[in-house]
C-alpha cells in the first residue's frame, strides 16, 4: 500500500525475445525470452526497454515490449484509468 502523498506504485514488466517474422508477435523461440525486469513505474521502465531496443537494433527481429502489470493485477483500476483519460481527451 501506498501512503497519502506518494506516488502510486504503478508495476511494468520489460522483455523481449526474438519474432518469427517481422509480421507476427510470436516469438522464435520461448526459451530464450530476455526478461529485462520489473520497474516501479512506466518511466523506469521505458529507459529500460530503450536500452535494451537500442542494443539490439542491428537484429530487426528482436522485439522489447513494456507490459503493465498494474492493469493486470487490478483490472477495475485499469478501466478506471482508461475512462479517466478519454474523457481528458
Amino acid at each position: 500500500m501506498t501512503v497519502s502523498g506518494e506516488n502510486k506504485q504503478l508495476l511494468h514488466l520489460v522483455f523481449g525475445g526474438e519474432l518469427k517474422t517481422l509480421n507476427s508477435m510470436e516469438f522464435r523461440d520461448l526459451e530464450k525470452l530476455d526478461i529485462v525486469g520489473i520497474y516501479p513505474n512506466y518511466e523506469t521502465a521505458k529507459m529500460a526497454w530503450k536500452s535494451k531496443a537500442q542494443a539490439t537494433v542491428d537484429n530487426a527481429h528482436m522485439r522489447y515490449f513494456i507490459v503493465h502489470m498494474h492493469r493486470l493485477l487490478d483490472p477495475a483500476s485499469a478501466i478506471s484509468e482508461a475512462v479517466n483519460s478519454a474523457n481528458k481527451a
